[in-house]
């Protein structure tokens, strides 16, 4: 199967199926004309990889998982893997949590602006001479 034939059985872009070999994501031939060429399980895996980005995984750790998935084998490595990526976003979170918070913070503040948050709401004050 070519590129274009790939990307539109999964919806993957052709950009984003280049990436996914250049990362050893996924595999292809080469015709003689140097064509990328598919397999019929290249739908499958991408369906797999997609689901994996969504769920938050980067490229490196998709890598790593593969082996365990091809052999259908859970490890213990594989689920650290998993546990170690979920406590990752978990700590992405709370950041983005607290950048939410703080900027309620703000906006209540420039709703209500005060003399202590707001400089031009102060009374000048005289230059001692």
């Amino acid at each position: 199967m070519r590129i274009g034939d790939l990307a539109a059985a999964t919806g993957a872009s052709v950009r984003s199926l280049r990436y996914y070999e250049q990362q050893g994501l996924l595999t292809a031939t080469r015709t003689s004309g140097g064509q990328r060429s598919y397999a019929g399980t290249s739908v499958e895996r991408v369906r797999l990889v997609q689901q994996l980005f969504a769920a938050g995984l980067p490229s490196r750790t998709i890598v790593q998982l593969l082996p365990c998935v091809d052999a259908g084998v859970a490890t213990a490595e594989s689920f650290a893997l998993l546990v170690a990526e979920r406590d990752r976003i978990t700590a992405q979170l709370a950041d983005l949590e607290a950048a939410r918070a703080r900027l309620d913070e703000v906006i209540a503040i420039s709703e209500h602006p005060t003399p202590e948050h707001c400089p031009a709401l102060r009374e000048p004050t005289t230059a001692a001479a």
